[in-house]
């Protein structure tokens, strides 16, 4: 039961990424290599903060706000200096590997000593839901912290699930997802495509960023240099299955995907290893899974005698 709650909990905070990627890849239509950066740099702040006494919300929202900028740095680079989407994300993702480092003044910073959103969760969940130390789930026992911050994480993405489906639903998200659909037309009625690629790219940053922030705190106990490494791929991971169990109709179900998608896959990626996979291949199973949901829709059509792609229409 520990070890679900706990996959359940990564989910969730991995959720953030998921949805992150989803505005990059499927409203702008473009890889954001920034990924990985932002989402070290969301940890790196948020740690280096902690352990300077800064209270756990302020460290974290200042991570989210880093995240976004380097986002927001991507985006100008693309927009006002023809830098290519793919190069201006690595060139950005690079420096701030360096950024990262000197933030955080060492490669490995440890979150056991010090005050963060795990300890703030237990505390809110003994004093509001009367959560013992320890409990009963099902006939097995489990942390109180460990159920506080599932409620705590559960509660947190929901927000901001919805919220952002009511956000793409306003003027500027309109705006920004016709941008990123048709920019000639966009342009017509008078868009301006660069600054909704930099807002986007920005708010993309922003949620990757609070999910590396969250990972940190909450899975890890510290910020590490490399956890950057893979996250762009993890997030695409988590999209692409939640859009194989939902499908991709409408805004909503996207993001209800990316959610979904990415409890589903940690579920599936903690029985494998529970069943004996080696944690070194994690990684290495993510990008052969991207992969074959990749490659899978052109193949069925094909054996089929159709059009390759001509099943998997796009509607985000």
């Amino acid at each position: 039961m520990n070890l679900l709650i706990g996959a359940a909990t990564t989910g969730l905070i991995l959720a953030l990424l998921g949805l992150g990627v989803f505005l990059s890849y499927r409203v702008y239509h473009t890889l954001d290599l920034t990924a990985d950066g932002s989402f070290l740099l969301g940890a790196a702040v948020t740690a280096a903060l902690l352990v300077r006494h800064a209270h756990p919300l302020l460290a974290t929202s200042s991570g989210v706000v880093a995240g976004a900028l380097a986002g927001g740095i991507t985006g100008i680079l693309h927009t006002r200096f023809r830098v290519s989407a793919l190069l201006a994300g690595v060139l950005t993702s690079t420096a701030l590997y360096s950024v990262s480092l000197f933030v955080m003044g060492s490669g490995n910073v440890s979150l056991a000593s010090t005050d963060s959103l795990q300890t703030v969760a237990e505390r809110l969940g003994q004093r509001l839901l009367g959560l013992p130390p320890s409990l009963t789930l099902l006939g097995a026992t489990v942390s109180g912290g460990s159920v506080a911050a599932l409620v705590l994480m559960l509660l947190l993405v929901a927000g901001l699930a919805v919220s952002l489906a009511l956000f793409l639903g306003t003027d500027l998200g309109l705006a920004m997802r016709a941008a990123g659909n048709n920019p000639q037309m966009a342009r017509a009625v008078a868009i301006d495509i660069g600054l909704m690629i930099v807002i986007g790219l920005g708010l993309s940053n922003g949620l990757i960023a609070l999910s590396g922030s969250l990972f940190a705190q909450f899975d890890l106990g510290s910020a590490n240099i490399q956890m950057g490494i893979g996250a762009l791929v993890t997030g695409l991971a988590n999209l692409m299955l939640g859009e194989a169990l939902l499908g991709r109709r409408s805004i909503g179900r996207c993001i209800a995907g990316a959610v979904v998608g990415a409890v589903v896959f940690r579920l599936l990626v903690a029985a494998a290893v529970r069943a004996g996979l080696n944690p070194n291949a994690l990684k290495l199973v993510t990008a052969l899974f991207v992969l074959v949901v990749l490659v899978l829709p052109r193949l069925i059509p094909r054996s089929r005698g159709l059009p390759a792609g001509e099943s998997a229409p796009s509607h985000a």
